[in-house]
Formats: C-alpha cells, sequence, structure tokens
C-alpha cells in the first residue's frame, strides 16, 4: 500500500508541476542509516517532493499540531510521520522530545533514512537561516546509544522556480553524504555542534539559491528576476550573487516572458469547477504564503479526484463506458500537457 501511495503522489506531482529536476540521488547511502537534511520554504511539498525522489523510505519528523486524533495518527504513523515539538506547542510538552529523540535514534540504529528541517521553520525567502541544533541532538543521542553507528548525512537543496505560482518548477539537489564520525568527538559536543552545523550550513547555501544580505535581499532578487536568473541552477544564481555589484551595472534586464494566456484560457475552461474551487473557497483561506503551494496542490488532488469520478459517471449514463472513459483519460493527457507548456499564473 506505502509504495502503491507513493506512486500516485509522484504522478500527482509531475502534473501539478511544469517540470521536476532531480540531481545527486547518487550521493544517497542505500545501505547505512542516513539523515536528509533539506532547507525548508513551501511547507508540506518540500517533504512530499523528497519521499517520492530519495532512493528510501524514510521516516520524517512532522510538527505536532498536526497529530492528536487517533484515525489521523495512525495514517500518519503509517507514513512514518515522527512528531515533533516545538515551544509554540507548550512548554510542558517540550519533555515529550526526549522519547522522540531516542525513537529517532532507534530509527537510525535500523539502518534507516530519517527526513528532518535543520532550519526548523520555514520561509520563501531565497536565503539559508540559521540552523536549529535540534538535528545534531538527534544525531549525538544516535551516538551515544549506539556508538558504532556509521550515520551519513545528506543535505538537500530545494529550489523553487516560484512555490506561490502555478504551474511551477522545482529542482532537488542531494549533496555529498557527510560521514557523521569524522566531524563528532564525543568529548567535546559543544564544538561537535558547531562543527556539524557550519558543514551542513554551507553545503545547503551550494545547493540551493542564497542571498546572504538581509539589507540588500529585496534588491538582489530584483537583481536575479530582471537578470532571467534560473532559480533550478543555484550554483549559477549564487555566482551571479557573488557579481551581485560589477554586474548589477552592467546586465540588461531581460524582459518578462508573455504569459500563454490562450494556454491558460484553454486550461480554466477545462478545469472551471476545480479552478473555481481554489480561487473562490481554498486561496482565501491560506494563512500564511508558505502554504500557498501546499494547499493548493491539496486543493488539486481532492477537486481532480471529484471533477474526474463525477465526470465519468455522467458520461458513463449517458455514453457508455468506453466513451467515459476515454474522455475521461483524454482530459487528463491534455491536463498534462498544458500543464508542461503553461506560463506561471
Amino acid at each position: 500500500m506505502y509504495y502503491f501511495i507513493k506512486i500516485l503522489m509522484k504522478l500527482a506531482l509531475h502534473a501539478y508541476h511544469k517540470k521536476i529536476e532531480v540531481h545527486g540521488l547518487e550521493n544517497v547511502p542505500k545501505d547505512k542509516p542516513v539523515l536528509f537534511l533539506p532547507n525548508h520554504q513551501s511547507a508540506l511539498l518540500d517533504v512530499l517532493l523528497i519521499v517520492v525522489a530519495c532512493n528510501r523510505k524514510p521516516f520524517f519528523l512532522t510538527r505536532s499540531d498536526v497529530f492528536g486524533k487517533p484515525l489521523l495518527d495512525a495514517i500518519f504513523r503509517y507514513f512514518r510521520m515522527i512528531p515533533i515539538y516545538r515551544l509554540r506547542d507548550g512548554k510542558d510538552k517540550l519533555s515529550k522530545n526526549d522519547m522522540i529523540f531516542d525513537a529517532c535514534a532507534d530509527v537510525l540504529r535500523d539502518k534507516e533514512a530519517l527526513v528532518m528541517f535543520p532550519e526548523a521553520n520555514h520561509n520563501l525567502k531565497r536565503r539559508v537561516r540559521p540552523l536549529s541544533k535540534g538535528f545534531t541532538r538527534i544525531l549525538f543521542r544516535a551516538k551515544n546509544k549506539y556508538p558504532d553507528l556509521d550515520i551519513h548525512l545528506v543535505p538537500v537543496g530545494l529550489n523553487y522556480k516560484d512555490a506561490t505560482n502555478f504551474p511551477d518548477e522545482v529542482a532537488i539537489y542531494y549533496g555529498k553524504s557527510i560521514p557523521l564520525n569524522a566531524h563528532y568527538d564525543s568529548e567535546d559536543i559543544i564544538a561537535s555542534t558547531n562543527r556539524v552545523k557550519t558543514l551542513v550550513s554551507d553545503c545547503l547555501k551550494e545547493l540551493t539559491t542564497h542571498v546572504a544580505s538581509e539589507t540588500e535581499y529585496d534588491k538582489v532578487i530584483r537583481f536575479l528576476d530582471g537578470a532571467g536568473a534560473d532559480y533550478l541552477r543555484p550554483r549559477e544564481v549564487n555566482t551571479m550573487i557573488s557579481n551581485y555589484a560589477e554586474a548589477n551595472s552592467k546586465i540588461q534586464h531581460k524582459k518578462p516572458k508573455r504569459k500563454s494566456v490562450a494556454v491558460q484560457t484553454v486550461l480554466v475552461l477545462l478545469n472551471a469547477p476545480v479552478f473555481l474551487l481554489w480561487k473562490g473557497i481554498m486561496k482565501p483561506k491560506v494563512w500564511e504564503p508558505e502554504f500557498t503551494g501546499t494547499l493548493r496542490f491539496a486543493t488539486a488532488i481532492i477537486g481532480f479526484l471529484i471533477y474526474y469520478t463525477l465526470l465519468f459517471i455522467v458520461l458513463y449514463f449517458y455514453s457508455g463506458l468506453a466513451l467515459a472513459l476515454g474522455i475521461v483519460v483524454a482530459l487528463f493527457v491534455c491536463n498534462w500537457i498544458l500543464v508542461k507548456y503553461l506560463s506561471p499564473f
């Protein structure tokens, strides 16, 4: 069941995105305990993109406030979700993390993979934020319980073209694995913590676009957008950023591409019920920009499932099985093609 749903989710993600690129899968160890450490920009979409394309069957740490109902808890645990408690969940609940850290140590003992966002929060800005030491606590707890563990850290760069627009493009870069043993000293935990955090942060700054300056951030982004920066190529974009002062005086800003209005119109007309559901009901309920992509993706999955099902039923009663099935499949294929050639809107 897990792998069947994983295949369906991968298909849904590719249908939703204009392009998904995955680089560096050869860097993911297949027979060692692994901690994936991605940057965090687009809420649940970040998790899903890694889960369906990491060559492992990972557990992943999830904010605890989504847990609490028995049925949902059972579903979450089936899909290897582990709750993690934050200060905002209440000081009295932070003590539960001790049990969670032990559970994560056992996951790594079993040579499984774990996904954790080291920034400990999400933000759409193209910057690697300061890393929390929470992930090092899990690593060092595992080493303390199981000293012989050969844990590998895999930094992951998630690079969205524009996470708030549809259809978006994304490139996922898996960095070279980092053997924890080479950077861990059980006699000096503080130094080990700082060393591992710095190493992972430096790797993430190469695997995703990193605009270090807070005061110049908006200017740098305007410069990059005007220069036609391809955010799916973080190394190239970071080179542009490093040359920002000189390049900004010489660059000839590119005109933005015109949106394919005709393609947009066809897509909207063919799928009017789903677009109305998103625009009229769901989009106004987005509480943070970082959740835009996640909520729109969830709306698309549920909306199109209902839309295709109802369309099939109506056509089946009026035209028979063959025509009903043919039209629904043709609509799916048509939507797939339109999304691949559509400019974001």
